[in-house]
């Protein structure tokens, strides 16, 4: 028997009779883990919550929560008898009480458990709600509502809480300081967390493992480390949109060659044997930008992102390649500016398809 907290063993998630994500296997080991899945709108991320909460049914595999079956094709405990809070992306406050009551409701369910509890006081300062909670929900904003309704769900001490897009309407100046104090009291009070996020940043922080869910199916469960840097299949590369695919021949053990940048050297995550021809992923800084180097490329486009810039350049091929260059850097690029890739191209992780 699995000794994993939560373990989740080929499940066909199923809403409206439509299978969503089928044969989903994945555990969360220790109990104050904090997991997140990643995946496009609509690819059924809400719907592996529903079922893991009890609202939907599973007709094949099982779902186990601290040694406890809850769900398989012959049981279906109900919702109430889980101790699993789900927090909705839209707001699930009820209209007719202030947010303060509606986020008590949470501690009023919790009366009466012997977990560990955060106070009210701890979670209205957490997510900086104190100024709305004598309003209702139709006078505050979504993002503010949002936050109430994870305050509600924190209040309740569940022993797995599951989050669905938890701070997609929280503004983007607030949204980093709310991750932080969001992953210190999820990891204080220990509470078993599930976050399903667009945002592979966000995941990326507060995931120890990250789930990626695409075409209906679970296609990579790993560390974000991982998932960034050793991508298993074209169709996570092309999700994560961190990078390009380059036509490349393998030239040795830890070298190819693509016709416009030339030989590249690193470390191959999986052996090719030589002469094959593949895919290397390319990522923004896998380049280095040097004004001596005798490789230049045309600058097509420039992004500033505050602390970095990205460039797009074009090779004589053609291919339009991202390269990442902190933004304090002296000389900075224009557009149809020539633009010096330093040789010898060493790449850490050579990822290749």
């Amino acid at each position: 028997m699995s000794n994993n907290f939560l373990e989740i063993k080929n499940v066909d998630f199923v809403i409206g009779n439509r299978s969503k994500v089928k044969n989903v296997s994945f555990s969360i080991e220790n109990e104050g883990d904090i997991i997140c899945l990643l995946g496009p709108s609509g690819i059924g991320k809400t719907t592996i919550l529903r079922t893991i909460a009890g609202l939907e049914k599973i007709d094949k595999g099982s779902i186990t929560l601290n040694g406890k079956l809850l769900s398989s094709n012959e049981l279906n405990v109900e919702p109430e008898n889980r101790n699993i809070s789900l927090a909705f992306q839209e707001n699930s406050l009820f209209p007719h009480y202030t947010v303060k009551k509606n986020i008590l409701l949470g501690a009023e369910r919790n009366q009466n458990r012997k977990t560990k509890k955060i106070s009210f006081e701890e979670i209205i300062d957490l997510l900086d709600i104190s100024k709305i909670l004598n309003q209702y929900p139709h006078e505050i904003s979504a993002g503010e509502a949002q936050r109430a309704s994870l305050a509600r769900s924190l209040l309740t001490g569940p022993d797995l809480l599951l989050l669905d897009e938890p701070l997609s309407n929280v503004d983007q100046s607030f949204k980093e300081e709310i991750q932080v104090k969001l992953k210190q009291v999820l990891t204080k009070l220990k509470i078993t967390t599930i976050i399903v996020t667009h945002d592979s940043y966000e995941a990326f922080y507060l995931g120890s493992k990250c789930g990626i869910i695409l075409d209906g199916q679970l296609k990579q469960f790993d560390d974000p480390y991982n998932v960034y840097h050793f991508p298993n299949s074209v169709e996570v590369v092309n999700f994560l949109n961190r990078g390009i695919l380059i036509p490349a021949k393998v030239t040795g053990e830890n070298s190819l060659e693509n016709k416009d940048l030339g030989i590249i050297n690193g470390n191959f995550n999986k052996h090719y044997p030589k002469g094959s021809d593949v895919q290397l992923l390319l990522q923004p800084e896998d380049l280095e930008h040097d004004d001596q180097s005798n490789l230049k490329l045309e600058v097509v486009d420039r992004k500033f992102r505050g602390t970095n810039f990205i460039y797009t350049l074009k090779t004589s091929s053609h291919l339009l390649i991202p390269v990442f260059v902190h933004s304090h850097h002296i000389h900075q690029h224009e557009v149809d500016e020539k633009f010096g890739i330093k040789r010898p191209i060493h790449i850490d992780h050579i990822v290749c398809f």
